[in-house]
């Protein structure tokens, strides 16, 4: 797709647009959406913390970006006046949008997507609006590319948050307490589904440390929600999202030195090549888990960065 098709094609998916205090990184993101134009744009923001100088002044600047919507769109805010924190700041943020709309295209505010990302969510969005076996469309390729010469998209039971979209259908699923986990049948139902023991012993174990509340996340629920369904996710062919806000000011991606910083992005070539059957590509699992998951991964990674800082 060129870049004047990409601007002159008007986004009927509503954008969810979740921003908090990084007015550099939210200030890329949001040129890209007003690229796209979306007919409505939902945005939900957390508050800042007390404790921290000069953060209120932070969370101020960026909401001012939002008040630059200068294309015809409707706005909606959810703005918290207090910290709610990454778990229930997202969690109850999604909460919103997914009453408030049938489905949507979600981007956080250091997740910069290739301008072709919109449209590839939009498309996938109705081809698969009443198909309960997809539960999220990634915009993330966590590889990079996977069999881009001949398809244009395959399905995963992992799928990145870094950009996505999906349906309120799939949403009901969601539970930030994640009170299912204690049941020894739904842990043994996500050891089948994922049908690889290295694989289901690291879930288990973000599972079990989200669900005790060790982790101030939102993400491994949805992961949970979707893997305790069979829930697939669509995943492109080639990576259309790069996360630019690994650094010292992130809450969770702090060290730059990670594989996932910065990557990539392509241009999406249309028309999709939609698939002809519904299948998990176990194959590419199994890539991502070794490439960016694995405990191995994380080992190493840590004595990299341990004598990068000598």
């Amino acid at each position: 797709m060129s870049e004047i098709e990409g601007l002159n094609r008007k986004l009927k998916t509503p954008v969810a647009f979740f921003i908090f205090k990084r007015p550099y990184t939210t200030e890329k993101v949001f040129e890209v959406i007003r690229q796209a134009k979306p007919m409505k744009l939902l945005v939900v923001a957390d508050g800042p913390r007390a404790d921290r100088a000069g953060e209120a002044q932070k969370c101020a600047a960026v909401k001012a970006i939002i008040d630059r919507v200068d294309w015809d769109c409707e706005v909606l805010k959810n703005y918290s006046d207090v910290n709610l924190g990454c778990k229930n700041r997202v969690s109850s943020g999604l909460d919103w949008v997914f009453k408030t709309v049938e489905e949507a295209i979600i981007l956080e505010d250091d997740c910069l997507p290739n301008l072709s990302f919109f449209r590839f969510c939009e498309e996938l969005l109705e081809r698969y609006r009443n198909d309960e076996r997809i539960m999220m469309i990634s915009g993330t390729n966590y590889v990079g590319e996977w069999k881009s010469g001949s398809q244009s998209y395959h399905f995963s039971y992992y799928g990145g948050i870094w950009g996505w979209a999906s349906w309120r259908r799939a949403w009901k699923n969601y539970d930030v307490k994640m009170q299912l986990w204690e049941s020894e049948e739904v842990k043994n139902r996500i050891r089948d589904v994922l049908a690889n023991e290295s694989q289901y012993k690291v879930r288990a174990k973000q599972f079990e440390e989200t669900f005790l509340g060790k982790i101030d996340t939102w993400d491994y629920q949805w992961s949970f929600a979707r893997l305790l369904q069979s829930g697939l996710s669509v995943v492109p062919c080639k990576n259309l999202i790069a996360n630019i806000g690994f650094g010292e000011d992130s809450t969770h991606t702090s060290s730059t030195s990670s594989g996932v910083s910065e990557m990539l992005t392509y241009d999406f070539n249309f028309p999709i090549m939609f698939n002809e059957f519904t299948a998990v590509d176990r194959t590419y699992d199994q890539k991502l888990f070794d490439t960016i998951i694995s405990p191995r991964r994380d080992l190493l990674a840590k004595i990299k960065n341990k004598f990068n800082k000598r």
